[in-house]
Formats: C-alpha cells, structure tokens, sequence
C-alpha cells in the first residue's frame, strides 16, 4: 500500500470513529456532543474520501448505515425493512443537483418537471410502529437502522398513537414509519418541574422527547405528554399506496397522527419556494424542525431509483442554515484519546443559542484547523447552533481581537504524561506514542473495553475508572476481573451495593462473544463489523492471534493496514500479556450464531430489486451474507445474479443488457433450501 493510501486508510478509520461514537452519543446516550453541522462535513469527508479509495470502504462505516447498535436496557427489535436515513442538502443549487441526478439515473430529459411531496423535518426521535391486522403490536427506535429497541410498552403511552387502525381493509401486517417529539409548551412545562426538584433541566425538546420515549419505567413516558407524526411506510403485506400523497391520506383514515404541513410541489422551483417559505414560519410553529424532507411523490419511480449505501435516492433532506452567536474562548485545552491523539478544545464563555441551549466548549479538531481559522485565546468568535450542544466555531471577530490575544500551538509534550508527541509528516493528529504509560490513554482504553458494543460492563463509567486507575487498582482491563467490592468500596462515593453491582457486572462480563472481545481490545482499524468479520474467519481469539498479515489480507474486507494493524497488535508483548490475564480470569468468548455461516454463495454477489412477496429485500440480503455470499444495491459486471420481483425496474433492464443471470423468488428460495 502506498503512502498516501495509507494516510487515506488511517484517516478514514478516524473519522469512522469519530462518527459512529456521534452516532452512539445521539441515539443511544440521547446526550449528543458533536454539532449536527459538524457531524454533516465530517461525514461528508468520509463519503468523498471513500469514493475515492472505494477500497477503504467498510461495512461498520456511518455511510453504509445508520446510526448505532441498540441499548440492552431494552429488548432488541429487528425490522421487517431496514430504517434508512437520509442525505442532505444545504441550499438551493444543492437541491436542483439533486433534481438534475434523479432524471439523469431515470433517463428522463432535464426539462421534464418532477413531482415531489415536500413535509417537515420535526426534530425528534425515529420510530417504528408494527400493526397486525390492525392492532398495534409493537413499537421500537431505529437503532442501527436493522435493529432497534423495544419501546412499545413507552408507546402506547402517547395517546396520538391509536390502538387498533381505524379501517377494516388495512394489510395484514404494516411497519409505519414516524418521529416521537415534544412541543414547545410541553418541553417548558417538563424543565419548569424539574427545576423546582432540583433535577438537571435538558437542553432542548429533541433530546427530552428521546429521553422520555426510552424510560425503563413507562410511567414516566406517559407524565410526558408527547406526541408524533407519521411520514413513511416501512412494510406492507399488501399494497397501500402508489404516492407520497396518497399513503398520507391514507394513514389519517387509519386514525394515525400526520403532520398537516405537507404539500404536492411540481418540479424543483416549486420545492425551492416552499423551502424559503419555511426558512422564516418555522419559527411559529409550536415544536422544532431542523430542516424540510423532499420526496419524490411516485413509488414507482422510487422503486426504479432504488437505494444507495445508507440511503434513498428519491429522497434528500434540506438542512436549515444553523442559527448564529458570539461568544468569547476563555482557554485551550487538550484532551488526549484512547490511540493517542490529541484533541484542542475550546472554553467558551457561557452562550444560549436557541432553543435553550448553554453552550460552553467545542472541540477544534486539530493544530491546523486553529491556524487555518487564526483561533486565538481570548477571541471573541462566531458560533453557530447545530445539534444544540456542541457548537462549530464558524469564524473569528477580529474587529473583537483584544491586545494580548494568545496564539495556540499543540503543546511539545502529551499532558496526560509528559511524554514528548509526535505528528507524523502528512498527518494532522498529533499523538502522545507513549500507549503503555499515558494515564488518559489506558484510561480511554479501558472504557472503550467496558463500554455496551464491547464487554458491555453495566455501570462502570468514565468516573469509576478514573479513581481505579488513580488508587493503582488496575492498570488494564484485565486487572478488572481481579477485583473483589471491597476494592470497590475504597473509591470516593462507593457505597456497598453499587460496589457490588459493578463487580457481578465484571463477573458477567466473562462470558461473551469472539467478536466483541475482539472489538472491545481496541485494536486500530478494527470496528465492530470488522471485530464480526475476523470473529466469523478465525472462530477463535488464539487463531486470531497468531495469524500472519498475509493470512489476515485473504478474509474479505481485510485490506493490508487493518491486517498490519492486526498482526502488530498480537505481536506486541503487552498484548499478549493481556490476553494471559483474560484468560487466567475465565474470560470466554464463543462466536454467535449470526456468526457461524456457510460457504454456499462464496465469491457470489446478489442484488434484489422489485417488490418480493414472501420476503423483504434485508431479509434476502441477510440469508446471502449468513451464506458467505455479498449483497449489492447495484448491478455491475460482477453481480452473480439478481433476484427480481414484480415491478421490477431499471437495475432488471441492466442486468439483462450486462447478461446477469436472473432468478425468480422462487429460484433464490429453492437455492437457499439446496443448502
């Protein structure tokens, strides 16, 4: 591998990180730190970075899904049809690009005026509702988009969420699609209560409705008054609709809440009107919206459009401009992350940007972004709101610059340890090479280890493990299964019964699965599909370890960084020691049964597209990757075979121009049934 696609590789296993620990902070933690805004451009970083070396594209990246793994507090829901997301648009020409896009892939002429269903972005959290024969049987949050959380007993709370479907002749089974939020009034009423008992207030409606809607008590979803739109259809069993327009329709006759702000727009321009309309009403409207959602009003020109990556190509969302303030940066300091890195980031005084939200540091990425900014201490700066709790720093005020104003510069040693740092030449991280004896770094490292997609150890937080490290009770992770609750009890505000909480959390730990033992050693590179696709090759962590890098570069998906990464992680003497210690501990890892697949449809890839009757397309999908085969949104030279149900459009008519051999439902299930 060359240099700079090394460079590249390693880069965009950073941001990977960066946006799938976002990705956790929003939908699982409901505490979001990272700027929506700034969550868009690092994700759209990543997007052109991977279209560029298609090679560093990995299944666990945040452009191939969305958003995270689901809690343990609750049940895990799988949908029928996976929960898309969508992408963004942030003015007017972006949205005519993608206009000109959807008649270029249609193969339609430009000057032909397209009709789209333009709705509100309410600003809350994704759910999905599950009626059969019209009663309502569950509900759950998006999740990673494949599986979400069980909320239904929460659900059934909102009293705009019907019971039972209003009309007799609705399918057999239907996921619906929509968004839980709070009103405004509501959101005021929940703060003014809590800070007459002295609880923490929350910082805006969109993180108190996601809060409410994921209580482990649903009696206290119900005290919360909130309410939701339905927008999508998720599954039928039976046809519903053949528009946008049509299925809204059709949902308030089957008594579900819809949003009344929707509108049928011919063409582009007449999207683009509606657009600035709402640029400036959005601000009396009585809950909050972050943006409009176009759609193209036709199902079957969706269908011929198909999806690409995490996304739908009929649809895009247009992202409000992020309001604006001024605020002045009190002090620079760096924070040192769990590979090393260091990360600048800025004290502001405190700022209230609407809707209510204080806003008092933001992260400053790196030495380059302050000096390409000219970000001084003591600068006064411009802010701008995106996610309501992290802010960007848009621009400096110079006219605001006061004498004295201090230049920052990366500091010479790590400030966790006071080793000297190293910035590799065509690199703009800066990180602390001292991996064993850096306390942020084993600090960050054993968090990483407890935390829900690796060991999952309930309880134990970035706070407890701070003091242990502190009172020398342990120095990796290992030495956490060692422990006994009266090691525990010595610790600041540890009483006995959360002592003896966090130990049987320990003990629980000690059996899990190959894959998330292997995620949760932190090795570079290895996220939590890659730690699934080594766990599925190796089947077990001694194989795993003593693999060479050439080994490592024949499983699929494994290029030559993450197969050195790999290798030099096992290959180093503290590793190993590590691994000693997990062992000596009873630490087991067995690999899962999603895990365990067959060889069948090897070196095979599939694409499924028109409308299948016994099955959803994820639902094909799946059987081909649990039978070692891979799954395309596309059609190319390379595609094996492509499943086609009725209605099938565009990517039929390639594959019969490409000679792809095409297969009935029928025949893809009698192949699945010759296994």
């Amino acid at each position: 591998m060359s240099d700079a696609l090394q460079n590249a590789a390693q880069h965009a296993q950073e941001l990977r990180d960066i946006l799938n620990h976002a990705n956790y902070e929003y939908y699982i933690a409901d505490q979001p730190k990272l700027a929506d805004i700034e969550y868009d451009t690092l994700l759209r970083e990543l997007t052109d970075l991977e279209q560029a070396h298609p090679e560093l594209v990995a299944d666990d990246s945040p452009t191939q899904r969305v958003g995270a793994s689901p809690a343990i507090s609750f049940t895990p829901h799988t949908h029928r049809a996976q929960m898309l997301s969508l992408s963004n648009a942030f003015d007017a020409d972006e949205l005519r690009a993608f206009d000109a896009k959807l008649k270029r892939h249609l193969g339609i002429d430009q000057s032909t005026r397209l009709d789209y269903t333009v709705e509100l972005k309410i600003d809350g959290l994704a759910v999905s509702l599950t009626y059969e024969y019209g009663v309502f049987k569950s509900g759950a949050t998006r999740g990673d988009g494949i599986t979400g959380e069980d909320i239904t007993q929460n659900l059934r709370t909102l009293k705009g969420i019907p019971p039972t479907l209003a009309l007799a002749d609705c399918p057999a089974m239907v996921e619906i699609r929509g968004e839980v939020y709070m009103r405004h009034e509501e959101f005021r009423t929940l703060n003014l209560e809590r800070e007459r008992k002295g609880e923490p207030v929350f910082s805006n409606p969109r993180n108190a409705a996601a809060g409410s809607v994921r209580q482990l008590d649903s009696r206290i979803t119900a005290q919360r008054n909130l309410s939701m739109f339905c927008y999508s259809l998720g599954y039928a069993s039976a046809r519903v609709a053949s528009t946008q327009q049509e299925l809204l329709e059709t949902f308030k006759a089957w008594g579900l809440p819809v949003n009344d702000q929707h509108r049928l727009c011919h063409g582009m321009e007449d999207v683009i009107s509606r657009v600035e309309y709402w640029s400036t009403e959005k601000f009396h409207l009585p809950y909050d919206i972050d943006g409009i959602v176009v759609k193209v009003e036709s199902f079957a020109l969706r269908l011929d459009l198909g999806e690409v990556a995490r996304n739908p190509r009929w649809a895009i969302a247009y992202k409000f401009p992020p309001e604006q303030g001024k605020t002045k940066i009190i002090d620079i300091l760096v924070q040192v992350g769990r590979t090393g890195a260091l990360t600048p980031v800025a004290l502001l005084e405190p700022v209230v940007l609407p809707p209510n939200s204080t806003i008092q540091r933001a992260t400053l990425h790196n030495q380059d972004e302050i000096v390409r900014k000219d970000v001084r201490i003591g600068d006064t700066v411009m802010i701008q709101k995106a996610g309501d709790v992290i802010p960007e720093i848009v621009s400096v005020v110079l006219a605001d610059r006061p004498e004295g104003a201090r230049q920052f510069r990366m500091p010479p040693i790590c400030p966790a340890c006071g080793t000297p740092v190293q910035r590799t030449e065509g690199e703009v991280v800066t990180r602390c090479p001292n991996k064993s004896g850096c306390p942020a770094q084993q600090a960050q490292r054993i968090i990483h280890f407890v935390s829900r997609a690796a060991m999952d150890i309930e309880g134990l937080g970035e706070k407890h493990i701070t003091q242990m490290l502190e009172a020398d009770l342990i120095r990796d992770p290992g030495d956490l299964y060692f422990l006994g609750a009266a090691d525990l009890a010595k610790l600041d505000r540890m009483g006995d019964k959360l002592a003896e909480n966090i130990i049987a959390a320990i003990d629980k730990s000690r059996e899990t699965t190959l894959s998330r033992l292997i995620y949760a050693l932190g090795i570079r590179y290895v996220g939590e599909h890659t730690a699934e696709v080594l766990a599925a090759h190796f089947q077990s962590l001694d194989l795993l370890a003593g693999a060479t890098v050439a080994e490592l570069q024949v499983v699929y998906e494994i290029g030559l960084t993450t197969a050195e990464s790999v290798s030099a992680f096992f290959g180093n003497d503290e590793s190993l020691e590590l691994l000693a210690k997990l062992k000596r501990a009873g630490v087991t890892a067995e690999t899962s049964g999603s895990q365990s697949r067959s060889n069948q449809f090897d070196g095979m890839t599939f694409v499924f597209t028109g409308t299948l009757e016994h099955f959803s397309r994820e639902e094909g999908e799946t059987q081909v990757k649990v039978r070692g085969g891979r799954a395309s949104s596309s059609v190319s030279k390379q595609t094996s075979y492509v499943v086609a149900g009725s209605s099938a459009g565009s990517k039929l008519e390639k594959a019969r121009t490409l000679g792809v051999e095409i297969l009935t439902e029928a025949q893809f299930q009698a192949m699945l049934n010759t296994q």
